[in-house]
């Protein structure tokens, strides 16, 4: 008998011809997850992967369930196929849970199997039968419901015999790496983090942007935003974050345009940079946290205009959620206690007193005549601080 957590995928099996490619993918990240836990082991049969040899369940678990193309872990028994043994550590699971509840009341059960091995000598609905009958004989205060059970004994006939009844979710989606890379603009707000979390888990891998207006936004703000891109590494793997001075810009502009126009030009000159710094990260999109209507910087015109300061695709995968939908999100990927830390960013340094709302693109083009953009946007370029993001496990 050993213990192992069956590891499930989903999509991927709606992938054919390319399966292998997501298979192996998603391979790679489940090792690179449980890097940390000593003599794992982690195989593939049947479309199953396993963990092996690990020593605490509990932390294991958690780190699977993080994992990207995973939708469900079960701990189980792995155990020799005959019916003799499957009865032996089926009564096991069921002795365990019928004294938890210290005899209060009866216990409800059904069985479920499921039998990838087709020389197995019963089928489906004879092991379910033939089990649920052996144990209501074997053990006193177990009852069959088979529309709302208390515990659902799952039986899988594979190369072994394996038996479990706990099912834990996993974050679903896509295997990271597997549909491309992105550049995300990272403000250190409530918004961006979630963007980011979600358009990874389609399997993109991530780069990320921040923009930094020392000395208006201080170190802490800086240090806040490493902790966010650290939270998202435990999703979607090691993140290169991409810190960019962007005092200069902001003053230039503060001195010679329209104050109204100010947060949209520096949306166009952030969308620019993230630009450059994705050609050179071989990327080929950007992400942000924006959702319609939410500041003024983001209306549908507003949004018309930084997407024309930019060649490449803008994806905003949080374009039409309500506030308390993005809060809720960051609370569940445990990002929202740092986007809170009162740290200002370079968006709330400069902003205009009445900002415009719905601005034209040709007056954006004439007010960013009014700037060398080019060589400042090369500047800040040229000046940026890459810091390489790794998962820290101490985190959680």
């Amino acid at each position: 008998m050993e213990r192992v957590i069956l590891i499930r995928y989903g999509e991927i099996y709606l992938k054919g011809q390319n399966r292998p490619f997501f298979e192996r993918t998603l391979y790679d990240n489940i090792k690179k997850a449980l890097a940390e836990f000593s003599g794992i082991r982690v195989t593939r049969a049947q479309g199953r992967f396993y963990a092996e040899n690990y020593e605490e369940e509990a932390p294991v678990l958690r780190a699977l369930q993080r994992v990207f193309g995973l939708v469900s872990v079960s701990p189980a028994y792995k155990v020799g196929k005959d019916f003799e043994t499957l009865f032996e550590y089926s009564s096991k699971i069921m002795t365990e849970q019928l004294s938890r509840l210290q005899g209060k009341t009866p216990l409800t059960f059904k069985v479920e199997s499921r039998r990838s091995d087709k020389k197995y000598p019963m089928d489906s609905m004879e092991i379910n039968r033939e089990m649920g009958s052996r144990l209501l004989e074997a053990l006193p205060g177990l009852k069959v419901d088979v529309h709302h059970p208390d515990i659902v004994l799952n039986i899988e006939i594979r190369e072994s015999g394996y038996l479990y009844h706990e099912v834990f979710p996993c974050a679903g989606g896509m295997p990271t790496g597997t549909s491309g890379k992105a550049v995300l603009l990272l403000s250190g707000g409530i918004d961006s983090p979630v963007a980011g979390y979600m358009i990874a888990k389609r399997g993109v891998a991530l780069s990320a942007v921040h923009f930094h207006s020392f000395p208006y936004t201080s170190d802490r703000s800086r240090e806040k935003v490493i902790d966010l891109c650290r939270i998202l590494t435990r999703y979607c793997g090691p993140i290169r974050l991409h810190v960019v001075p962007f005092t200069r810009i902001q003053q230039e502009l503060y001195k010679k345009c329209p104050d109204s126009q100010l947060t949209v030009l520096m949306r166009c000159y952030m969308m620019k940079i993230a630009e450059a710094v994705a050609r050179r990260e071989k990327a080929t999109a950007l992400v942000t946290g924006e959702s319609i209507g939410q500041v003024a910087s983001q209306t549908m015109d507003s949004l018309a205009v930084t997407n024309a300061a930019v060649s490449m695709p803008v994806f905003r995968p949080l374009i039409g959620f309500d506030k308390v939908d993005i809060v809720n999100i960051s609370k569940r990927i445990e990002t929202y206690r740092t986007s809170i830390l009162p740290y200002e960013d370079c968006c709330t340094v400069f902003t205009p007193r009445h900002p415009v709302t719905h601005p034209r693109l040709e007056k954006i083009l004439e007010s960013e005549k009014l700037i060398n953009g080019e060589e400042l946007i090369q500047e800040a370029v040229a000046n940026i601080e890459e810091i390489g993001i790794q998962p820290d496990r101490n985190l959680f």
